[in-house]
């Protein structure tokens, strides 16, 4: 028996499929069958039920997998370990970010990250919010950058560092009717037709939260995987959206109160009024009992100034 084995079994677990699990392993899946199959024998119980349709694991292979996760854990607290005391400001450190955030803020933040610790060796992973924080979690990544406050990251383990109020901007086609207005104010999305991401996405929840409040109406005819794919059907005239300040266009940000404008596109960038501007806050968030705690707090303050 083997860390690397113990690793395909948690990935089972959390995929409940061998196919994804083996690919998040980056091995075959006869490769990762196999060793599963060594990993019971060696174990003597059977850890994992195969059927044709799904894949489920045994009650004693729910106990193992939570054994392993926590063995996991602990090997990856003692490299960070290692890390720190070779280090304290360098070696690796894992980040996840969301995809909303990470193309837009990643080009901002990357250099200033690279000028505070220069020995420092990022790991980015991007993946949707339930997806980074269980990683953060299990102690497979040091931080995770995303919108809080997040419900399931409601922990005494958890540091939540804010980084940003970032605002929504209106999001409308150019020809829509709103598209001259100098601002908007979110009662005037009631009666529209609001394009939203697929389930997943913590965007999607903070925008419906606006739209329902305001009596907007939720777009049936697409959930985009992207903030670019909104930005395309936005253009397309079917519908608006709520978009944030980073995925907007420099050139199209408003600046002393002058209304956004898509320059060269077909969509127009609409601010709200400054008294009632919808907004979702940026921040970074890590283990308090991490090894790496003072140099995630400094590097949340390198990320708080970079942002401002």
């Amino acid at each position: 028996m083997n860390l690397r084995d113990l690793r395909y079994l948690v990935a089972v677990a959390e995929h409940r499929h061998f196919g994804r699990a083996a690919e998040a392993c980056f091995v075959s899946q006869p490769t990762l069958s196999t060793q599963l199959k060594k990993l019971e024998e060696t174990l003597g119980v059977m850890l994992i039920e195969r059927t044709n349709r799904r894949v489920m694991l045994s009650p004693e292979g729910e106990q193992i997998v939570a054994q392993a996760q926590r063995i996991l854990s602990e090997v990856n607290t003692l490299l960070a370990l290692s890390e720190q005391l070779q280090d304290p400001l360098g070696g690796e450190l894992r980040v996840g970010i969301i995809p909303t955030i990470a193309p837009y803020l990643l080009p901002q933040i990357l250099g200033p990250i690279r000028e505070a610790f220069p020995n420092l060796q990022l790991q980015l992973t991007e993946g949707q919010t339930s997806h980074i924080t269980r990683l953060l979690k299990r102690g497979d990544l040091d931080a995770i950058l995303l919108a809080i406050p997040i419900p399931d990251l409601h922990d005494e383990n958890i540091e939540e560092f804010e980084l940003y109020a970032e605002p929504f901007y209106l999001a409308v086609g150019e020809h829509h009717a709103k598209a001259e207005c100098q601002t908007v104010t979110p009662e005037d999305l009631e009666g529209e037709s609001v394009l939203l991401l697929e389930d997943g996405h913590c965007l999607r929840d903070q925008a419906l939260a606006v739209c329902h409040a305001h009596r907007g109406v939720e777009s049936k005819s697409y959930s985009a995987t992207s903030l670019e794919t909104l930005r395309q059907l936005v253009g397309a005239g079917m519908g608006v959206t709520l978009m944030p300040e980073f995925a907007v266009p420099l050139v199209d940000r408003a600046d002393e109160g002058k209304r956004a404008v898509g320059v060269g596109s077909n969509v127009r960038y609409i601010p709200f009024s400054e008294d009632d501007v919808p907004y979702r806050t940026l921040g970074l968030c890590w283990r308090s009992t991490s090894t790496r705690a003072e140099l995630l707090a400094d590097l949340a303050k390198v990320l708080r100034t970079s942002l401002h």
